[in-house]
């Protein structure tokens, strides 16, 4: 990170019509929702003596043997990241910037932080799911139903990294047992909200998407690029009056728009909150 990088995405930001914000795994990293390491093994101890587990990432795809295992194991997972969250200060100082544009949030991101931290929820298309919504896992219908009660309650009684039988959630519409709300394989969900969603995304790009708008990846890593990497790629090839900006350890820049790139590398937290004190 350089002092001119800043300057020129604070001019950006200034100058531009609208931002459109792709955010991924590292952004809320950065934020404090780690997967793995010191936070990881607080919350997880039992689990990973139990288990062997390493991270929370691939403690997700753990073939638990029993149901009341494998719920005790998502509602502490959900628990943590999705309704006891730590200070997301690094997403308060983002809409700090971006509040008084027009801004518009895609993300692969599923822990809710962005409308946690203020955020409009019409300004936010979360491609993948969401930790707080129970889906079928059949699924009988294209519905989702919100989860805090029973993830609680789950946590609450779970013994020896179990949960009650009677506490395992069920589809309310059919009675087969519930999943997450997240696109994991060809059941995921997509409700009337994810289209409503993706309707307001795609209006965004058509009212801004030619004009100066600056495209901010934030964390965006090389698991799923043709969801915000390489549409955000092209819109910028293709509109001479955008800027790509993006904010990640180790940033990719193409070279066909690198003159109207913006890359910062290092710590996503730090990046954002030299933005904040450079900008007020």
């Amino acid at each position: 990170m350089t002092s001119s990088d800043i300057t020129r995405l604070i001019a950006a930001l200034e100058r531009t019509e609208a931002v459109l914000i792709g955010a991924g795994s590292g952004l809320s990293a950065a934020a404090g929702l780690t997967y793995s390491g010191a936070r990881f093994e607080r919350l997880f101890g039992d689990f990973i003596a139990h288990y062997g587990l390493t991270d929370m990432y691939t403690a997700g795809f753990y073939p638990f043997p029993t149901a009341t295992e494998r719920w005790a194991y998502w509602s502490r997972h959900v628990l943590a990241n999705r309704y006891d969250q730590p200070d997301l200060t690094v997403y308060q100082q983002l809409l700090d910037l971006v509040s008084e544009r027009e801004y518009f949030v895609i993300t692969t991101n599923v822990d809710h932080a962005f409308e946690t931290t203020g955020f409009r929820p019409d300004r936010i298309f979360a491609t993948q799911g969401d930790y707080g919504r129970f889906q079928c896992s059949v699924p009988c219908r294209q519905e989702t139903w919100a989860n805090e009660e029973a993830v609680r309650a789950m946590v609450a009684a779970q013994v020896n990294c179990r949960i009650p039988t009677s506490l395992i959630p069920v589809c309310p519409w059919c009675g087969q047992e519930a999943m997450m709300h997240l696109r994991i394989d060809g059941r995921f969900v997509q409700d009337n909200e994810w289209y409503a969603a993706a309707r307001r995304y795609e209006e965004f790009v058509g009212r801004y998407g030619n004009g100066r708008i600056l495209l901010l990846e934030l964390g965006i890593g090389g698991n799923t690029p043709s969801i915000i990497k390489y549409p955000f790629w092209q819109l910028t090839a293709s509109n001479p009056n955008a800027i790509f900006a993006t904010l990640d350890l180790h940033p990719a820049v193409p070279e066909a728009i690198a003159e109207r790139t913006i890359a910062i590398g290092g710590d996503i937290a730090t990046t954002i909150d030299t933005l904040t004190q450079a900008s007020q």
